[in-house]
């Protein structure tokens, strides 16, 4: 089956790209050891000059499959440009899938990262054009197979919606390790809103939203509308109008959202006009919309100790904090920028290029990344309580717990 199919129906990236292997821990998630700096993850070399990046291996039992999705709003006129018609969005679901060896069938073919033009557009946003191939960044192994025979049960879902300016694909080797785990995720590629996406019939759409940030407001537009998008993703996933040919994967009781920068405020968002999702995460973004209507709901805010911190820079967190009525967690990480939480930091390590102004590795950014927010998901979706989340862990020390 072809990976793309059509249905019927945070911040800018700032002007520098401040865009290992993993063992499971009895709590369920990625391992908090610290494993020194510039060590490549998922077993690559450390060389940047031979080394093919990779991104870091999924901590959980289970082998991780993926398919493309387009989703076509009817309903929606495109926001940024007049003439494109509907609103559009691509989606890659992740879902548990049957283990095998490559040669065997129904065990799939390797999922492609991202598009060479996806890479260069994306580099070049961040001026690190010149500096990373974007042959090499986009050529990045993924674990993930397009066509894996599915696990049989009912997991839960997980969306993730990415900053402004940044493709989906930067949240795969999150979105791998909870697919690892028993999770189906479905990350978005929200239209004329990345530096560059691919999309259906060979167009690659670039960021008209970035046109309308001088204007007040913007971002606030973009999160309401990221909102509208997320639920109906959920209503192609879900429900009696899903589409997804593996939608009897998903067990629509258990909905979680979160994503990085402006795709987490979308998160809360969402959880404010849509009652199907249980649980919100914020990594890093600026809040543009309140609390309402959470009726207990739980919270993860996971952000950059500079930014992020009680009573710093970004006054939409304490406020945001103050109305969140449900189980709810303010957690900051000393050493990382507000790309930590992506892909970004393991991908650049290895190609000799680590984010500006922080110096958290690749490597303990995507171990403290997936271990919290998978343990936020475990305690809240699945039930398991996760001892990770009651305090400080002295294997953790750069995390912080902001509020009691």
């Amino acid at each position: 089956m072809s990976e793309t199919r059509k249905t019927p129906h945070g911040r800018a990236l700032v002007p520098l790209l401040t865009l290992a292997l993993t063992l499971p821990l009895a709590d369920g998630g990625a391992s908090l050891a610290a494993t020194p700096h510039g060590a490549a993850g998922g077993g690559a070399t450390s060389s940047a000059a031979t080394a093919r990046a990779e991104l870091p291996r999924p901590t959980g039992p289970f082998a991780v499959g993926r398919d493309t999705l387009h989703l076509v709003d009817e309903s929606r006129r495109d926001p940024w440009v007049s003439s494109a018609g509907a609103r559009e969005l691509m989606v890659s679901a992740y879902y548990p899938a049957l283990p095998g060896l490559p040669a065997l069938p129904g065990s799939g073919r390797p999922a492609r990262y991202m598009t060479e033009k996806e890479a260069q557009l994306l580099l070049k946003s961040g001026h690190m054009a010149g500096k990373v191939s974007a042959a090499a960044y986009s050529g990045a192994r993924a674990f993930a197979r397009t066509d894996a025979r599915p696990l049989q049960g009912r997991f839960p879902l997980v969306l993730l919606s990415p900053g402004f300016t940044t493709p989906r694909a930067t949240l795969t080797h999150l979105a791998e390790d909870l697919a690892s785990r028993g999770y189906v995720v479905a990350t978005v590629d929200h239209a004329y809103e990345a530096a560059g996406a691919a999309f259906p019939g060979g167009r690659t759409l670039t960021c008209a939203a970035c046109r309308t940030l001088a204007e007040p407001g913007a971002l606030r537009t973009v999160t309401t509308g990221r909102a509208k998008d997320l639920s109906y993703v959920i209503d192609r996933l879900t429900g009696p109008e899903a589409t997804w040919r593996y939608s009897r994967l998903i067990d629509p009781a258990r909905i979680g959202a979160g994503g990085h920068s402006v795709g987490g405020a979308a998160a809360l968002a969402v959880m404010t006009t849509d009652r199907r999702v249980r649980a919100g995460l914020n990594m890093d973004g600026t809040f543009y919309t309140p609390p309402t209507g959470l009726a207990g709901r739980p919270f993860l805010m996971l952000g950059t100790r500079d930014e992020h911190s009680a009573g710093g820079r970004d006054v939409s967190w304490d406020r945001t904090w103050r109305g969140l009525d449900g189980w709810k967690r303010w957690l900051t990480v000393k050493g990382s920028g507000h790309f930590t939480f992506t892909d970004a930091p393991v991908l650049l390590d290895q190609l000799g290029a680590a984010l500006p102004g922080a110096p958290l590795s690749g490597e303990r950014s995507q171990r403290l990344t997936r271990a919290y927010v998978g343990a936020f998901f475990d305690q809240e979706l699945r039930g398991i309580p996760r001892p990770l989340l009651d305090g400080p862990d002295p294997a953790a020390p750069e995390v912080a717990f902001e509020r009691p």
